[in-house]
């Protein structure tokens, strides 16, 4: 993987250290969080961002020393949604590897592409199906794809389980 500020329209894209600078004067400044922002877990959290990447939003990643990992899974709509399992796989190990931590994982609408992710990633936490698909329509809503649900149950998590599960929910 590599460091890269660039994106292209449609793609998956992991930031990884999202730790704002600490400047003084901005101390008192309100932080507003970008659209289906959340926490998925300790040092992993989601939202939505506007592709391409706006300039100011490339020269903070710079300039903050964020590496970005992009992963090239475009957006499609239905019937042609093809979410590749190598693509889900390479995302997985950079969320996975808690020297990556923070990372945000964002895609053009938090929707579909970091919904699938997430469902991963939930699926390697054990949730219950019934309980990741909820999760997965609470931030698709009306646009929630049947497809994207296939997907995230007949993935294939067995190559993963030799990752150590850091996250808090596997340690309760």
């Amino acid at each position: 993987m590599k460091l890269d500020n660039s994106n292209s329209n449609g793609q998956m894209s992991i930031a990884a250290d999202v730790t704002p600078p600490n400047n003084s004067d901005d101390a008192d400044e309100a932080f507003v969080p970008p659209l289906n922002f959340a926490m998925v877990d300790n040092g992993i959290f989601r939202c939505l961002c506007p592709e391409p990447y706006p300039e100011t939003t490339a020269e903070f990643l710079k300039a903050s020393g964020i590496r970005l990992y992009q992963f090239g899974i475009d957006g499609c709509k239905e019937p042609f949604v093809n979410i590749p399992n190598d693509k889900i796989r390479e995302a997985l190990k950079v969320v996975l590897d808690v020297r990556n931590h923070p990372v945000l994982i964002h895609c053009k609408r938090g929707k579909h592409r970091t919904g699938c992710l997430v469902g991963c990633i939930r699926r390697l936490q054990r949730w219950c199906l019934s309980s990741i698909f909820d999760e997965y329509q609470r931030f698709a809503g009306a646009k929630a794809r049947v497809s994207d649900q296939r997907f995230i149950e007949l993935f294939d998590i067995s190559s993963l389980k030799h990752n150590p599960l850091s996250f808090s929910c596997s340690k309760k």
